[in-house]
């Protein structure tokens, strides 16, 4: 700021899993490399507190794996964006999301570029540059706009995060998971023919399954807010967990409905939704919510939109909860993903 010097930030979405960050990381570095005699720096920024960066553990595991130190990285705590909007300073691309929540609601004007996999809730007029397009992985729509630019930018390391993130996302490109589309798989195929040495797919795909699972030692606070989006109104806030354990013994831990509460209280939460998913051996999901509330009309609203929900149908049976204030449910429409869950309880607030 003390410089006047334009700073263009690339940023993904909250919950900064694995294809927020690779997105905004090989995103960025593609501009930088391929932008002619660029006035602004280009920073891909991580919108996570660092101190939560170690509850991603299939990003760290993928970054480490290739090399790049945590050191590097630039996070949300660490850079005043705020500060450069208001000094006329800031550009913002937004990957893997492209509303801003509101505490960040006076950087929509900074906007000037989108890429994103979800379905389009707000329109953008020019010059805001928008793609929107329904794919596995938003890793896919980054590594098409590298593929068209100057070649010679991709280069292993990027090849090998983009490779990574795709195959994770699209839970190895396995049709029966719902969530794999041609385009996807055309990247992938794309990025191993330029770098044959890329690991086996079943590899990279096991590897970060593993480390994504992985929840050993996290408390009941943490594992909330390892994969955490949050929706809102005008009266109230509902966070929405994905949770990587089943949800009969996620329910049973020690102490959860005093965790539970102390988590909504501390953060503002009326509510939260907590959706978990494990995959058999042919990558087919099951998926199960449960949804916490003391206030139990808010609660009810909630159940509500979920079971009488019909784009999609959830399709879901009520579970036994240990709980009067969880509901929990059996989700029979595996495909359907947090990705098409979210908009059915925002349109319930």
């Amino acid at each position: 700021i003390r410089q006047h010097q334009e700073i263009h930030v690339v940023m993904g979405n909250e919950a900064c899993d694995l294809d927020s960050t690779v997105s905004a990381l090989a995103l960025a570095y593609f501009l930088a490399q391929s932008s002619p005699a660029p006035r602004a720096a280009f920073v891909p920024v991580l919108n996570i507190p660092r101190a939560d960066f170690a509850l991603r553990t299939e990003t760290s595991f993928l970054l480490r794996d290739r090399g790049i130190p945590a050191a590097s990285l630039i996070f949300r705590d660490e850079i005043d964006l705020g500060g450069l909007h208001h000094a006329g300073l800031l550009s913002l691309t937004l990957v893997d999301h492209h509303v801003l929540p509101c505490a960040d609601a006076a950087l929509e004007e900074a906007v000037v570029e989108v890429l994103d996999h979800r379905p389009l809730e707000r329109a953008r007029g020019p010059p805001c540059q928008v793609t929107v397009e329904p794919v596995g992985s938003c890793a896919t729509l980054v590594t098409e706009r590298i593929l068209q630019g100057p070649p010679g930018v991709l280069d292993r390391t990027t090849a090998a995060l983009l490779h990574g993130t795709i195959l994770l996302d699209c839970i190895n490109l396995s049709p029966a998971a719902g969530k794999v589309t041609p385009r996807d798989v055309a990247c992938v195929s794309l990025l191993e023919e330029r770098f044959p040495e890329l690991p086996a797919r079943d590899a990279v795909f096991g590897a970060l399954q593993a480390a994504k699972f992985d929840v050993t030692g996290l408390t009941t606070e943490q594992m909330l807010r390892k994969d955490l989006k949050v929706i809102s109104n005008d009266e109230v806030v509902v966070a929405i967990s994905g949770i990587f354990e089943d949800l009969e013994t996620f329910l049973l831990r020690p102490g959860l409905l005093q965790d539970l509460e102390a988590f909504c209280q501390g953060r503002g939460y009326a509510g939260l939704v907590a959706m978990t998913v494990s995959f058999n051996e042919r990558h087919e999901p099951t998926r199960k919510l449960a949804v916490y509330s003391q206030q139990e009309p808010l609660r009810g609203t909630l159940c509500r939109a979920l079971e009488e929900a019909t784009t999609p149908s959830l399709l879901l049976q009520l579970l036994p909860s240990p709980w009067a204030t969880v509901a929990a449910y059996a989700q029979g429409n595996a495909v359907a993903t947090r990705k098409k869950v979210l908009p059915i309880l925002r349109a319930a607030l």
